[in-house]
């Protein structure tokens, strides 16, 4: 029986625009020396690129880099002051995002399978690349038997001969000939006829390559490093293996990504694989807001106050609300239905307003309640009619309240963490959480503003216009400091924001301004027939836009809107001059202040680019990688 992540062996089928397969030396001959100037820029190009990663590999093994300070401070990169007796529940939350990452990955990825050839270029090309680093870099610096570098007589630093660095650097042979031989049997292995084609499928591969990752933990010697917080002393001990504190939870996540992506294949299979689909997407819109705010800050409810005052507001919203939609949405409620819509948004705006003045007082998630009804008010309209939309709508209000309403309660909750500083998490979690909020935030808002900008409606067209161009005009750094300095001034008295709902209320305006241009370039791609055709077949405008328009749009706009998710993840960096300790400012503040690393700041910026260009270019090879499945710039 035959496995279901193997890949049939058939032959495979060239495209007319494929190029055939060439040998390295024909290749290097077609693409490198094809004539003599580009002979002489493929060898100029080739001295500079051993010239630069000379100096990178000196750089990182020179003796002078104290690469302690990156170790022992690795936990402070990724969370700051987390307290370490609660860091299960960092676990927690990564285990249940990676959980839901395979079940997702099992549900909708179609990964397909990559080329045994393939897959041995990638082996040859590191080993080959591994073997260049090796020679490139200089020899160690001799170390005397009192610890300290020998130095000549002109007084440089003394260093071992060539040969003897390579005898040094024996280990790192044997892994270029490993990967060198790996890719040799592969390829001699699958060289011939039909097994020319024979792919192996990309999640073996991938979780072949994470099983390596975990693996290495419990058996190389990477080192013991950590800080003791109760002792306030580092531990830097060579020549072990990571704490097993790292090792296992590290192996319990590659095994709840392998568990749960087989439960989503699954069921794939099942006759419900469309709802647990939407249930997925679902949570993944809430798991950032419910683990950041519930499991990481742990609250300590007052259950009295909970039963006695959010729980009747939030049933009271709920069961009002829903019967207010229900009538909207009738047969035949006419302009009558819009009337009371727009009364809606208008007292809502007026509970907001009176806020500032203080005319009288009316909780939070109360205001927000009303706004949110409102909304949905005006959205009734395309609901009118048939029995399941109606239900549909009164069903997403009740979801959409309860959720505000338990995160307005758990947010207004005090936490039990015990805190060094204001903010509760920091390093990589704060960075990827603000970058994660923002892409979520900003994406719908970012449609409607690009909606109204093409609107025929001239209040529409001319608000969304003013707000895009105002914004755009604005640096991103002018935004945040705005909204975390300014706009508290403003507030009435017994109104707070705080630091973190600044940074993410002016981030999301702003990158909401430049998400909404690049979706109205996809909007300007759509042809009049387009519309045209949905006019003809009785669609209205609701059901014309969400089914016609915006998925061409997105998909024409992909390429952009993958842009603005990178750029929005690397303007991150930019919440350390409003005084958030996220990644960059970990790096460059927290450990070079500490009294064993003083001045250490080179070794923790080269980490942060890494990771930085670790996740851009994993974000832009999928977006590759989509932009093939639909198609885009073929039909």
């Amino acid at each position: 029986m035959q496995d279901a992540d193997q890949v049939p062996v058939e032959p495979e089928k060239s495209s007319p625009n494929e190029a055939p397969s060439l040998s390295m030396g024909k290749w290097l001959r077609t693409n490198l020396f094809s004539n003599w100037a580009n002979s002489i820029l493929t060898l100029l190009g080739g001295f500079l690129a051993l010239f630069a990663l000379r100096g990178v590999l000196n750089f990182v093994f020179s003796e002078n880099r104290q690469w302690d300070a990156v170790r022992t401070n690795l936990r402070a990169l990724m969370t700051l002051s987390y307290p370490e007796s609660q860091y299960i529940r960092v676990w927690v939350s990564l285990g249940f995002v990676v959980g839901l990452a395979g079940v997702s990955a099992g549900l909708w990825a179609n990964w397909g399978g990559v080329s045994v050839k393939r897959v041995s270029t990638w082996l040859m090309g590191a080993g080959g690349l591994l073997a260049v680093c090796v020679l490139v870099r200089e020899p160690s610096v001799i170390i005397g038997s009192d610890g300290k570098v020998v130095r000549t007589v002109e007084g440089s630093l003394q260093r071992e001969s060539f040969l003897d660095a390579m005898v040094d650097r024996s280990s790192w042979w044997i892994a270029v000939v490993v990967l060198l031989a790996a890719g040799i049997l592969l390829r001699n292995r699958f060289s011939g006829g039909s097994r020319r084609a024979v792919e192996l499928p990309v999640t073996s591969v991938i979780f072949t390559g994470l099983g390596l990752a975990v693996l290495s933990l419990w058996i190389a010697p990477y080192g013991h490093y950590a800080f003791i917080s109760e002792t306030k002393s580092y531990v830097a001990e060579s020549g072990r293996t990571v704490a097993f504190s790292t090792k296992l939870p590290w192996t319990v996540m590659l095994a709840l990504l392998c568990g749960f992506f087989r439960v989503g294949r699954i069921l794939q299979r099942s006759d419900y694989a469309g709802v647990i689909k939407g249930a997925s997407n679902l949570l993944w819109l809430i798991s950032p807001l419910t683990l950041f705010w519930v499991v990481l800050r742990d609250p300590a409810l007052d259950y009295g106050h909970v039963i006695s005052t959010d729980l009747p507001m939030g049933l009271a919203f709920g069961i009002l609300g829903g019967l207010v939609l229900w009538s909207l949405t009738r047969t035949g409620v006419g302009e009558a239905g819009r009337l009371v819509a727009t009364m809606l948004l208008g007292f809502a705006v007026f509970n907001w307003v009176a806020a500032f003045f203080g005319w009288y007082p009316m909780l939070q998630k109360a205001r927000i309640s009303f706004l949110l009804l409102a909304f949905a008010a005006l959205l009734a309209p395309n609901f009118i009619g048939e029995l399941a939309k109606r239900r549909q709508l009164v069903l997403g209000w009740l979801g959409v309240t309860a959720l505000v309403h338990y995160l307005a309660t758990m947010i207004n909750t005090p936490s039990t963490v015990e805190l060094q500083s204001s903010e509760f998490l920091g390093g990589l979690g704060l960075t990827l959480f603000v970058a994660l909020i923002v892409v979520l935030l900003s994406f719908p808002l970012g449609v409607l503003l690009a909606l109204g900008r093409t609107s025929k409606f001239p209040i529409f067209r001319m608000l969304s216009t003013t707000y895009i161009e105002v914004i755009r005009g604005v640096p991103l750094i002018s935004v945040l400091i705005f909204f975390s300095v300014m706009v508290p001034l403003f507030l009435p008295d017994g109104m707070e924001l705080a630091e973190l709902a600044a940074v993410l209320t002016g981030y999301t305006l702003f990158s909401s301004a430049y998400l909404a241009e690049n979706v109205r370039g996809g909007l300007q791609s759509i042809t009049k027939g387009q519309y045209e055709a949905a006019d003809a077949i009785g669609l209205t405008a609701a059901q014309r836009t969400g089914f016609i328009v915006l998925p061409q749009a997105l998909t024409v706009s992909i390429p952009q809107l993958v842009g603005q998710v990178i750029s929005t993840f690397k303007e991150t960096s930019l919440l350390a001059i409003i005084g958030l300790f996220d990644f960059l400012r970990v790096a460059n503040s927290v450990i070079p202040a500490q009294s064993e690393f003083m001045g250490v700041k080179r070794e923790g910026i080269l980490l942060v680019a890494m990771i930085y260009f670790f996740f851009n270019f994993t974000i832009s090879k999928y977006s590759q990688r989509l932009e093939r499945r639909v198609g885009l710039g073929e039909r």
